[in-house]
């Protein structure tokens, strides 16, 4: 079987890097490096896409679970193609130059070239849409262990979740009805429901006084056992009253900046489960098969068009400030992605 010819890079290339924690828009600077050489068991991949992401803001703002040793470049997901291999690749080698493939943790995405061991690398299939691929480690990946890690879920229960209208409660919305199951979307503003509707959102509530009993009311009574907290105080305490008994509350995500408060009665009398879910976290403990088979259903449903990220936004590497302070509009339609 023949391969496609490896492409020889020298020189310098672009890249985002910031040496110091604070406002991203101060301590973000373009530099130049040279172009790494893949060493043994290497591969050189080119970054086509990557999204500024809510996380990536939070670690330029030093306001993150675990922040990287300074100087570094920023970036938590993206794709890229491989353009040249390393030695002692095994059996691999010669098979990977022009595959696309998803950046691992740690790669620094916001940069045009990188070095990743060969073993890190997830192949992306030629007909998943490119910006999609860009965007499924995070948001997408999140979703689908918020739905099948912590309640043995079957087709026709139903899930509340607050954010509904963020990238994970998108994506949570999008798995949930093609694994059959059914979502209360809670959002803080009116105006959403058409749009979560058109990506299968089953009913959207807007959060206020009496959320229980609309919830009840759409329900017929059943309860659901699961709720998925991205936003905190009084938001979450709304949805664990929702929840059935010995129902489970995963928090993700703390956009209200307000802590859990959980009177005692819920614990005592509806014997609740309160969790949390980092997505980092579980990369870290998760086997290889537990991966590659979360990997291959994103993949697949990418692939299909059901699982869609809407992109709003594509700058070059090199207007990357820019790129971030679109980012942080209050308001957007989409991700932001910066292009390699």
């Amino acid at each position: 079987m023949e391969h496609p010819p490896q492409r020889t890079l020298s020189g310098t290339s672009c890249g985002v890097r910031f040496a110091s924690f604070g406002a991203p828009l101060e301590v973000i600077e373009l530099e130049q490096s040279e172009i790494p050489v893949p060493t043994s068991g290497q591969v050189l991949v080119q970054m086509e896409f990557a999204p500024v992401n809510p996380a990536d803001l939070n670690v330029l703002e030093g306001k993150y679970g675990t922040l990287p040793a300074l100087p570094c470049v920023p970036g938590v997901e993206g794709v890229g193609r491989v353009v040249s291999e390393g030695p002692d690749l095994g059996e691999l080698a010669g098979g990977l130059i022009s595959k696309r493939v998803l950046l691992p943790h740690g790669f620094g995405s916001w940069k045009r070239y990188g070095v990743v061991q060969a073993s890190e690398l997830v192949l992306v299939p030629e007909d998943v849409p490119v910006h999609q691929a860009a965007m499924l480690r995070i948001n997408p990946a999140t979703a689908l262990c918020l739905l099948e890690n912590f309640v043995a879920l079957k087709p026709g229960d139903w899930v509340v979740q607050n954010a509904a209208n963020s990238g994970v409660g998108r994506s949570v919305i999008q798995i949930a009805r093609a694994r059959r199951l059914r979502t209360l979307n809670v959002v803080r503003r009116g105006g959403l429901d058409k749009e979560l509707c058109g990506i299968g959102a089953d009913v959207v509530l807007e959060f206020g006084e009496g959320l229980g009993a609309r919830i009840r009311e759409v329900t017929g009574g059943v309860l659901p056992r699961l709720g998925l907290n991205a936003v905190g105080g009084e938001s979450a305490l709304a949805l664990a009253k929702t929840l059935s008994e010995s129902g489970v509350l995963v928090t993700y995500g703390a956009m209200g900046l307000q802590p859990l408060r959980i009177p005692n009665g819920l614990l005592i009398f509806k014997d609740l489960s309160f969790r949390g879910f980092w997505v980092s976290r579980w990369y870290q403990n998760a086997s290889q098969a537990e991966r590659d088979r979360l990997f291959k259903k994103l993949l697949n449903w990418a692939a299909q068009g059901i699982l869609h990220t809407p992109v709003e936004a594509v700058y070059p590497l090199e207007e990357a400030r820019a790129a971030v302070a679109h980012a942080m509009r209050a308001e957007r339609s989409g991700k932001v992605l910066l292009q390699g």
